[in-house]
């Protein structure tokens, strides 16, 4: 991105990699769910959300367990621009895959959701959001 802020250093989905790191994202927050095992008599287990990288055109499953639910739960604002640093990225397990992206991101305990103010990088959510409230 361009026009991102000096010192707020992202990658965008294609860059992604394996594990633990120190990684961080610059995304449009698409939306968020709770998550729910329906085998055990629907029992909460998280919040699922969509992460949207125009660059590359691509949305990407995040998802953060119910003990850090409630931590993340203020950061989430849909229809925002974040920036996530100190993530999990895995293989999407095809059995709860939800995009076509492959990769997961999954918040740990060291993860930071930060609102971007100034100096966002220019992602057009609106189309986005139409699109899936339309789907709904």
């Amino acid at each position: 991105f361009s026009n991102r802020r000096p010192g707020v250093r992202h990658s965008t989905f294609e860059s992604l990699l394996l594990g633990r790191s120190s990684q961080s994202i610059a995304s449009g927050f698409l939306r968020l769910w709770d998550s729910l095992n329906f085998k055990k008599d629907k029992e909460f287990v998280g919040i699922s959300v969509f992460f949207f990288d125009e660059k590359v055109n691509f949305v990407i499953h995040g998802f953060t367990p119910v003990e850090r639910a409630n931590h993340y739960r203020p950061s989430l604002k849909e229809g925002s621009i974040v920036k996530v640093d100190h993530f999990e990225v895995a293989r999407c397990s095809s059995m709860y895959m939800i995009t076509d992206h492959p990769l997961l991101i999954h918040f740990i305990s060291l993860t930071i959701i930060d609102e971007v103010i100034t100096g966002a990088p220019e992602i057009n959510l609106q189309s986005r959001l139409e699109c899936s409230t339309i789907a709904k």
